[in-house]
């Protein structure tokens, strides 16, 4: 390969391609030459030979796709680079064989397998270099080595590591050292943690040597343990957390009292560096002590924010400590300072609100009073940093206040005033970045959205000018930003909902025209156009009174933007606002025509511009009735038959809310389409899939349609329409036509018009029960006829129909299940409305009918539930006397309507109850001991209730039955722990620790359980624990969105993986909670990738064999996409390609046409899954 200047600079690039199409032969013949080459004495030469090398390196076809070439070309490099390594007396071509070797180890790790020894015995020399910069490029290979190389020859690396860090022949490779150990635990941290116990002690010991580099690479090995390595770090946290808060204040050069304003140093990174160690006097320059402190408080960042169970200690020493150091010199400390701080905040956001009810807020409350105590300290550390020069240090202020406005809304109350300057010298400091400003405009908008208007109303004149000045400058980003903050500053200089006396008229003329302006303006950013409309509604809902003439120029504005493609959505929720600000804003100049655009948009196939079209509409019907002409109203109507379908049911819902509205206002439009509208909602009415919103939303409409006695619809003709499907079907069919779902919408609405209509519900009420007694009568009208009966027996007296109970009792008997669950719901419902009559009679009934036992104890449920506690009083003691004869049957069916029966009643009154259910726990059949496990778990609801604070306390006693001998009684309890974790953490947070031994014991595959039955020629295996696995398994994922903080991962971890080779419904739900914690742990998960992969693995590769049953294909053919699911959640964990695992099985999905296909749909499938932004978009 002749070299020749012309051509060469080009020449390393086209070997890329080359390798890819030349043979296996050649392409050594090329690395032999390029290597051969990198040894030259010319530096040109060496240096194309170099990038030669690694082009092509990285165009070798990785190993998993079985080709040995690139297995040959490696060993062929390998072994040349690691003799030029150890031998080179030349520095430079050290260096770049280390870059080489790094590029290599890092890319084809696991395919130099057989050199991994002899690379080891040529890198650790390099430690003791003479240069730096080689020492350096060792560590970084050493750190691409482990990740791929065996035990042995990482426990070779420790020990010597360990051995070197003993001897400490000098300072210098000790630094070295310490560097090393911290590149492998940030590299491969899940190897470094058995040896940590060695290596711990002596970091802690070098900490208190006088040498500042040395202590910096101490600190900052400390950081990458408590990232890789939490469990490992849990017993030397409280030491390595003393030495970062000792040496967070080390800066022995420096006298804080007499402030003075230092120059900024710079930080010179250059590897060649010799040291001079030889320097006696000092110079600032040579002060390095910041160093230090940085790196203490990098650490102190990394161990709050992995350890969130802390929080009350961190308060405690870690807090003031931190706050003491606001005054730090150093810019780039500070700066770090500021991020552990803010890190403590975020920590203490409370999680999920409605996780934790008002009533078990105890415990997490603590930090919160903690931080609020040293709110004050912090101002007074902050204040004055303010209105610094350096704008570094101003922007880590803000983002702290930001970040503590928002974890403590209103703790800022009583510092407003010493904030505010720093407010306004920030917008107003001309030579701030502009940056600066976005943070401090986005700090001002937290603090106004998180404190009482009133607060404010004395520094509006201080503010305002400033901001106002910021709506007009040029940069879109600030513009936007500031007209988000006046839309929030205009509610608070006049809030509505209550009287002040701050009087506001002054400060319109200073808002008004620089919103106007940017309101006007046609040619700026989409966003800006967006907050300029929102943030004018909101001035004209909170101060048009004050507008005068300016008023309907301006909304002759917003009819403009409506006509505008991309800013009608925005103006259509700035013209609600306005109608419904309480101050009347007169909207007649734009009413007429404004209608009639709105009315367009419901042909639009944009939904969120359709729902927000619908309340704006509802609003001025219901605000401007007296300004709208029936021509306009119907208009609109004759767009809203279309809107009303199953397709789409919360459209159909805000429709019919729009149509109740209009039933109210304008009578007389609605009989004009009623037909139309009617025929759609009949429909929706008989659809299986109405339930909810839409079905309360229908209900209202007939009631208020019936109330306005348009003779087209009256109450006969509606209960007609309704209830005609059902008794055209005719008797002869024994089967139901429509839905179930169907039978009780329709019963709800005919119930609610006949309470519409007092005077007609007599006679509807007679009809039915003639209905059901008329032997013509076919199941489905029989069934209807009962769950009519029960929505009115609900809540008025049938005493009056006397031959209403043997009409029920003799349903019991019907041919049809349908018939009789409806009329055991009926009893139920018609005793609610009529106890004194009804409950005692039921009750003896229980005793003495058992073949009609189980219909009547689901009446008793309903009962139980639908009548206020009160009422139930005087019956509990039979009730729950009765109820426990039964809690031993052996039907599991009948068992566990007892169970919810009891449970519901033990909330009528749980002082009494709950230590009754408690007792029956050491009954002595393990039926009763699963009814009652069973019947606390009816007693927890996902609402706070008065029964929360007791249940706390003996939760306990309960979830003891998770170590039941019987399974089933393990079975319920865990469903118990299950509904606790998911509707009410805070039952069952502080018992984990007990509880998780046992819940993790039942994961665990028990042969014992496990038998042949034969079926005819066949034998078949059951295993009798699934049933509990499951369960168990199911509990673990719930407590991965309630407890988390409360888990010990790598322990839960071990217990995934277990299922994850278990049976198929098993596996299933490990995939799922596999695709979960990659998203809530991702380091945890990645320290666990070798072993959590392989199953994925071999469930992505498994084959049906050929001849089996069509279930069996679609069965693993669903196993499949789930664990290719959770493949795909675990490739976005950062830094996961570094795990040579994955790698290599990610190039065997994509060199696997069916599992790439496969991958390929899943990635397709998430990428058109709606997150929260883009379902708004839609």
């Amino acid at each position: 390969m002749p070299l020749n200047g012309s051509v060469h600079p080009r020449a390393p690039e086209s070997l890329g391609p080359l390798v890819g199409k030349v043979k296996e032969y050649q392409v050594e013949t090329i690395v032999d030459t390029l290597c051969t080459n990198m040894l030259s004495d010319k530096e040109q030469l060496r240096d194309i030979s170099s990038i030669g090398l690694k082009t092509v390196i990285a165009e070798l076809p990785p190993a998993a796709t079985g080709s040995t070439m690139t297995a040959n070309v490696c060993k062929k490099i390998t072994a040349q680079l690691t003799g030029a390594i150890g031998k080179q007396e030349d520095v430079s071509v050290q260096l770049e064989a280390l870059d080489i070797l790094s590029d290599m180890l890092s890319r084809l790790g696991g395919t130099l397998y057989s050199f991994h020894s002899n690379i080891l015995t040529c890198l650790l020399p390099q430690l003791t270099s003479p240069r730096l910069a080689v020492r350096k490029r060792a560590i970084i290979a050493l750190g691409h080595l482990v990740l791929t190389c065996s035990g042995s020859i990482f426990s070779e690396l420790t020990e010597h590591l360990l051995a070197e860090l003993k001897r400490n022949e000098s300072t210098s490779t000790t630094r070295t050292y310490i560097q090393c150990v911290a590149g492998i635990s940030r590299q491969a941290g899940h190897r470094i943690g058995e040896h940590l116990e060695k290596i711990i002690p002596l970091i802690v010991q070098y900490c208190n040597v006088d040498d500042d580099e040395l202590r910096e690479y101490c600190f900052q090995a400390f950081e990458s343990f408590v990232r890789r390595c939490p469990k490992e770090m849990d017993p030397h946290i409280s030491s390595v957390m003393g030495l970062c808060l000792k040496y967070i204040t080390f800066d022995p050069n420096y006298n804080y009292d007499n402030e003075e304003e230092e120059e900024e140093m710079m930080e010179t990174e250059n590897g060649e560096d010799e040291e001079q160690e030889s320097d006696d006097e000092y110079s600032d320059d040579d002060d390095i002590s910041w160093k230090v402190r940085r790196a203490a408080a990098k650490c102190l960042e990394a161990i709050v924010s992995s350890r969130h169970d802390l929080l009350q200690d961190f308060y405690r020493t870690l807090s003031p400590a931190l706050i003491s150091r606001f005054k730090e010199r150093e810019e780039n400390v500070k700066a770090d300072i500021f991020n552990a701080y803010i890190s403590l905040l975020k920590q203490t956001l409370p999680t999920q609100s409605w996780l934790h009810s008002s009533g078990a807020s105890g415990k997490d409350d603590v930090p919160l009073t903690m931080l609020q105590n040293q709110v004050p300290n912090i101002i007074k550390a902050l204040h004055k940093q303010l209105k610094e020069k350096s704008i570094k240090s101003r922007q880590g202020c803000f983002s702290l206040l930001t970040e503590l406005a928002s974890v403590l809304p209103g703790c800022l109350t009583d510092h407003i005033p010493a904030l505010i300057p720093g407010i306004t010298f920030s917008l107003a400091d001309k030579s701030s970045s502009s940056n600066m400003r976005i943070d401090t405009l986005s700090f001002l908008h937290v603090l106004l959205c998180n404190h009482q208007p009133e607060v404010f109303h004395p520094h509006v004149k201080a503010l305002l000018p400033s901001v106002v000045t910021c709506i007009g400058d040029p940069f879109y980003k600030i513009t936007s930003e500031a007209l988000l903050v006046t839309q929030q500053l205009v509610k608070v200089i006049r809030p509505l909902d209550k009287a002040y006396t701050f009087d506001a008229k002054p400060y319109v003329k200073d808002l008004f025209p620089g919103i106007l302006k940017r309101l006007k303006a046609a040619d700026i950013d989409q966003e800006v156009k967006e907050r300029a409309i929102s943030c004018m509604g909101q001035i004209i809902y909170n101060l048009g009174d004050h507008l005068s003439t300016d008023l309907q120029p301006t909304l002759k504005i917003f009819l403009e933007r409506l006509k505008n493609e991309i800013t009608r959505l925005t103006t259509v929720k700035a013209l609600t606002l306005i109608a419904s600000s309480p101050l009347k804003i007169d909207l007649r100049p734009i009413i007429g025509e404004g209608l009639s655009i709105l009315a367009s948009f419901l042909r639009k196939n944009q939904r969120a511009l359709k729902l927000s079209t619908l309340n704006a509409l509802d609003i001025l019907v219901k605000n401007y009735s007296d300004s709208l002409k029936p021509a306009m109203i119907e208009a609109v109507l004759t767009e809203l038959p279309v809107l009303i379908t199953e397709n789409d049911m919360h459209v159909s819902q805000v429709t019919i809310m729009f149509l109740t509205t209009l039933a109210k206002v304008y009578p007389s439009c609605i009989s004009k389409i009623s037909g139309s509208v009617l025929a759609e909602i009949f429909q929706l009415v008989h659809s299986p899939l109405l339930q909810g919103g839409a079905l309360n939303a229908i209900i209202d409409f007939f009631q208020a349609l019936v109330l306005t006695k348009t003779a087209a619809m009256g109450y006969p003709e509606l209960v007609k329409q309704l209830t005609a499907p059902v008794y055209s079907s005719g008797s002869a069919g024994a089967s139901l036509t429509l839905h179930k779902q169907a039978y009780h919408s329709i019963a709800k609405c005919v119930a609610a018009l006949s309470s519409a209509c007092p005077k007609e519900a007599p006679a509807t009420v007679n009809q039915f029960v003639q209905d059901v007694k008329s032997p013509k009568s076919g199941p489905a009208v029989q069934v209807l006829a009962f769950l009519f009966l029960a929505e009115v027996g609900r809540t008025t007296n049938l005493s009056a129909q006397r031959e209403l109970r043997t009409v029920i009792l003799e349903a019991f008997s019907s041919p049809s299940e349908e018939v009789k669950s409806a009329a055991s719901y009926a009893l139920g419902n018609v005793s609610v409305g009529n106890l004194k009559e009804y409950l005692p009679f039921m009750l003896k009934e229980i005793g003495s009918q058992p073949k009609r036992q189980y219909l009547l104890l689901h009446s008793l449920k309903e009962v139980i539930s639908c009548s206020p506690a009160d009422s139930l009083t005087p019956y509990v003691e039979d009730i729950w006397a009765l109820l426990f004869k039964h809690c031993e049957c052996t039907e599991e069916g009948t068992r566990n309507v007892v169970a919810e029966c009891l449970g519901k009643l033990t909330l009528v009154n749980p002082a009494e109850l709950l230590p009754r259910l408690r007792k029956q726990l050491s009954a002595g059949s393990p039926h009763a001991r699963s009814t009652v496990v069973t019947a606390i778990k009816f007693t927890i609801t996902d609402q706070p209730q008065p029964i929360d604070a007791l249940l706390k306390g003996c939760i306990g006693d309960f979830l003891q039955t998770l170590q039941d001998p019987d399974l089933n009684v393990r079975r319920v309890a865990l469903a118990l722990f299950n509904s606790a974790a998911h509707n009410k953490p805070s039952l069952i947070r502080d018992l984990l620790n007990s509880v998780l031994p046992s819940l993790y014991n039942e994961t665990k595959v028990r042969r014992e359980l496990i038998r042949e039955v034969e079926m005819g020629p066949f034998k078949h295996t059951v295993d009798d624990g699934l049933d509990v696995r499951k369960a168990a398994f199911e509990c673990m994922y719930t407590l991965l969105e309630s407890c988390l903080d409360r888990l010990d991962i790598y322990d839960y971890l071990n217990h995934v993986e277990d299922g994850l080779k278990d049976h198929y419904d098993i596996r299933m739900l490990t995939f799922i909670m596999l695709a979960r914690l990659s998203v809530l742990c991702p380091n945890a998960v990645l320290q666990r990738l070798e072993r959590l992969i392989e199953p994925l693995r071999a469930t992505c590769s498994t084959k049906v064999k050929a001849g089996s049953v069509k279930q069996e294909f679609e069965k693993q053919d669903e196993l499949k996409r789930s664990a290719m699911r959770a493949v795909a959640a675990l490739l976005t964990i950062p830094e996961v390609e570094k795990s040579p695992a994955m790698a290599e099985f990610s190039s065997q999905i994509r060199s696997t046409p069916e599992m790439a296909s496969l991958f390929e749909s899943i990635q397709k499938d998430s990428a058109s899954l709606p997150t929260s932004e883009s379902m708004d978009m839609s």
